[in-house]
């Protein structure tokens, strides 16, 4: 599979710019799984205050990386195309090292079930291939209004 670039995310994800958290995606199976990577540039708008000194990505925004990624994987599916996933549930976040300037974040999502308009999945956020992030996540499935 080739690599599915910003554009095409845009297409799928209603996400923009600077909430977009996904750069790249460069393996998907529709419904199953998406991995992707956003690179993390010291000009990220979130570094101006968390921490000036120190700068740290959010943990927060980790996992909203990993809920796009999910996002990707399930509206990717023909029968999805089009709709919103909102996040509706996160569990079982937890953050093992820091994010900083200049890393490579690579983000592993699975869908694990859908059930109506219901999906629920999981992700692993890992830098140079040290884990730094795991979470679980359910998705409202939705048209768009």
């Amino acid at each position: 599979m080739e690599s599915i670039g910003i554009e095409q995310i845009k297409q799928i994800l209603p996400h923009r710019e600077p909430f977009l958290m996904v750069d790249r995606v460069d393996e998907l199976v529709p419904g199953v799984s998406a991995k992707g990577v956003k690179a993390v540039s010291g000009n990220e708008w979130f570094f101006q205050g968390h921490f000036a000194e120190k700068k740290v990505m959010p943990g927060v925004l980790i996992v909203e990386a990993l809920a796009q990624a999910g996002g990707i994987a399930l509206l990717s599916l023909d029968e999805m195309r089009g709709k919103l996933a909102f996040l509706g549930k996160l569990t079982n976040a937890r953050f093992h090292a820091p994010v900083v300037p200049g890393d490579l974040l690579e983000l592993d999502a699975r869908i694990n079930a859908v059930n109506g308009v219901v999906g629920m999945g999981s992700g692993t956020a890992s830098v140079r291939g040290t884990k730094v992030a795991t979470c679980e996540f359910v998705f409202a499935i939705k048209d768009p209004e």
